[in-house]
């Protein structure tokens, strides 16, 4: 089925029943959005992402059996254009970092209005960053750091992989102001181009790297060493 008509296909983890319902109600009646399934741990998730193949699964962070950070990790593994938004009570920097490496393209707090639910999820959905821009370049800075530091890093791609068709030039140069944390407007007005031309290239640079976000697009162009200076 097509992406841009049917509606995008949502699973929400979390082991407590009210805080499901609760974020459910939230998104009822949303256009372009349809909660299909709800787990209660980490594998359920897991699992029901295997049965339903769900566009983007909400995470909670604590759960029995198979954490978040663990569930990303499997879900992202098996399915890596599903993406994962973390649920979580606040902003610790270490905590999004490991996050990020496992695979999540941003994170809601608990507690979020209706409002910053539905548009977190509708920004992910659309290619753009779910984090605020500094702390996405200190994500994207920490994680290069890391590596370089790394003779080699585990878990990350190996340096000669490739993506499964080869980036354009501007595709590229986009990538890299998109490696920085700049939206889709900022990186317009760098290069002279209207927004939608940024956004569809962005779209094609998500579908050539085989990830399903804009955070995760910054992160394997890393892996790859499509960053690195001339």
């Amino acid at each position: 089925m097509d992406n841009d008509t049917r509606p995008a296909r949502l699973i929400i983890a979390d082991d407590h029943a009210l805080l499901r319902s609760g974020i459910r109600s939230m998104l009822y009646g949303e256009p372009g959005l349809e909660v299909v399934g709800e787990a209660a741990d980490g594998q359920e998730a897991l699992e029901l992402c295997r049965s339903l193949q769900p566009d983007l699964v909400l995470m909670d962070v604590r759960m029995p059996r198979m954490d978040g950070l663990a569930a990303t990790r499997a879900i992202k593994e098996e399915f890596p254009k599903t993406s994962v938004v973390m649920v979580t009570m606040q902003e610790d920097p270490d905590y999004l970092f490991e996050a990020v490496i496992a695979g999540a393209a941003g994170y809601v707090l608990k507690g979020a209005t209706p409002e910053q639910l539905t548009d977190a999820v509708r920004q992910v959905l659309d290619g753009e960053f779910l984090f605020n821009q500094k702390l996405t370049i200190d994500l994207l800075r920490s994680m290069a750091d890391r590596q370089k530091s790394s003779a080699s890093p585990s878990g990350m791609a190996a340096p000669e992989e490739s993506t499964s068709e080869p980036l354009t030039a501007r595709e590229t140069e986009i990538l890299r102001l998109l490696a920085q944390g700049q939206t889709n407007p900022q990186i317009a007005r760098e290069l002279v181009v209207s927004p939608g031309t940024v956004k569809n290239h962005v779209r094609h640079i998500i579908a050539k790297l085989g990830v399903s976000d804009r955070t995760q697009a910054a992160v394997k162009a890393m892996e790859l060493g499509l960053l690195a200076s001339g």
